[in-house]
């Protein structure tokens, strides 16, 4: 079965393609400060232009080693301070009705507010935060939170310290327009905490002989609080690389390798290790106004429950997206397909639906409309395979 899923996903994968943004959010606070349209960098938000993927990457500059343009005039050459701290908020709110069992709606009235942060410190460093004021009816807290140094030492290479999303490198969730999650990201099996979402530590990226590369080293173990210890992790870390190339004109394949460490114990057994690893492949292809995005993951989990001499666990599954978009329009229409399969109950892909479930399939299609460059609403259904049950949402995603 797992060697008939990857033939089933290599498919799905050549078939529809994926890209590799640099991660942030929408953030008016650089629209406010250059005086410009958050076009120029979001259409629509949060998706990313060209250009705003360059910014990104540039460590929210227009070009490398450029300072902050907006530094105060101290007297101190070691000094290069914002005469202002820079502040956005971003909104998200839905309507959702639920069909499948028993029909509901709720109003989901705010789903998540975030206050957003970041720029460039200096010529090479920059900074990016967001705090979660409110998610799903409770502080959600820090999520994104870390420094980069660009152009180390002259060269083309990047240094980020600090808390981040470990997909980030392959495609962010936070740039999605969909409701619906890429749930191959925060999909977790067993009692194992290791996904490709939150985590600590340090990544490094580089652009090599028309490569783009990237290397993370964290702890493994997510975003949650510290231990009784002050510790974060269990001093084990999991180590991610990224390669990615454009191999013609809009066409960008990546492959994706991970191996994670972490110990754990069943209830009343003794402790154990569970080594997990990840094989992937993700590409894009990007031809105006259409854009197809896909990834595949194969995963393995030696002991995914901590449970002595229990069979290895096998996942494979992925996500399929298209995009109508044409440059300068205000509609959009959305597709994404998610499938997940697990060789025992053991799958949980954090969506609000049940855990310790053997697979995850759901199709999502939705149309959003741009009412200004800042604000966006849009209607989405999907269609989960597994429960038979549909969800309808219509949102508004603004950014101030």
């Amino acid at each position: 079965m797992a060697s008939k899923g990857v033939a089933i996903w290599t498919g799905v994968v050549l078939a529809a393609l994926l890209p590799a943004p640099a991660a942030a959010d929408a953030i008016p606070a650089f629209a406010r400060l250059h005086h410009a349209s958050c076009s120029l960098c979001h259409d629509p938000i949060p998706r990313l232009t060209a250009f705003g993927e360059m910014f990104a990457a540039n460590g929210y500059r227009f070009a490398p080693e450029q300072g902050p343009p907006d530094a105060i005039r101290t007297g101190d050459p070691l000094l290069e301070l914002p005469d202002r701290l820079r502040l956005a908020l971003r909104l998200d709110a839905y309507a959702t009705a639920y069909a499948g069992g028993k029909p509901a709606t709720d109003f989901q009235t705010p789903y998540d507010l975030k206050i957003i942060s970041g720029g460039p410190l200096t010529e090479h460093l920059s900074y990016y935060v967001y705090f979660l004021l409110a998610e799903r009816g409770a502080v959600g807290g820090i999520e994104d939170a870390y420094v980069t140094w660009n152009e180390l030492a002259g060269a083309p290479v990047s240094v980020s310290v600090g808390q981040f999303q470990k997909s980030d490198p392959i495609f962010s969730r936070e740039l999605r327009l969909e409701y619906q999650d890429y749930a191959i990201y925060g999909a977790r099996i067993g009692n194992s905490t290791v996904d490709l979402t939150y985590d600590r530590g340090v990544m490094v990226s580089a652009d090599l002989a028309g490569f783009s590369i990237t290397g993370e080293l964290v702890n493994g173990n997510g975003d949650g609080p510290a231990a009784a210890n002050h510790r974060f992790g269990d001093g084990s870390k999991s180590v991610l690389g990224h390669v990615s190339r454009d191999v013609a004109h809009g066409v960008t394949l990546g492959a994706l390798s991970y191996l994670a460490r972490q110990e754990g114990a069943a209830p009343g057994g003794p402790t154990t290790v569970n080594r997990t690893w990840m094989l992937g492949g993700d590409a894009r292809i990007a031809l105006d106004p259409v854009e197809l995005r896909g990834q595949f993951i194969h995963r393995e989990d030696g002991s995914p429950t901590f449970t002595l001499n229990e069979p290895v666990a096998v996942t494979n599954g992925g996500f399929a997206e298209v995009l109508w978009h044409r440059t300068g329009t205000r509609w959009y229409a959305i597709g994404l397909y998610n499938l997940i399969h697990t060789s025992g109950p053991l799958l949980d892909v954090g969506l609000g639906g049940p855990a310790g479930i053997t697979r995850y399939e759901a199709v999502t299609g939705g149309l959003g409309y741009v009412l200004q460059r800042n604000v966006r609403t849009y209607a989405e259904g999907t269609w989960d395979r597994e429960l038979r049950a549909t969800q309808w949402t219509l949102g508004m995603t603004m950014a101030f």
